[in-house]
């Protein structure tokens, strides 16, 4: 069963039990995405990593890599 089937199936539900239909697939995907990023940042921060820039700065370390020096 398809995601559209689904929606129709429960706003089909909804309307004969005389409830408020369901939202419609996709209505709150910015909203998670925003929710995920913040969990993933606070996670970052409680394993004491930097929060923000990680992977411009791995990226930055593998693009422009510094000379070592022989210790």
């Amino acid at each position: 069963m398809s995601v559209t089937q689904q929606y129709l199936l429960d706003t089909y539900r909804a309307q004969r039990l005389g409830e408020a239909p369901p939202p419609p697939p996709g209505t709150h995907d910015w909203q998670t995405a925003c929710e995920l990023r913040g969990y993933w940042q606070f996670r970052a921060v409680v394993a004491e990593r930097p929060a923000h820039g990680r992977l411009r700065r791995a990226l930055g370390r593998w693009l422009h890599p510094r000379a070592r020096s022989a210790c």
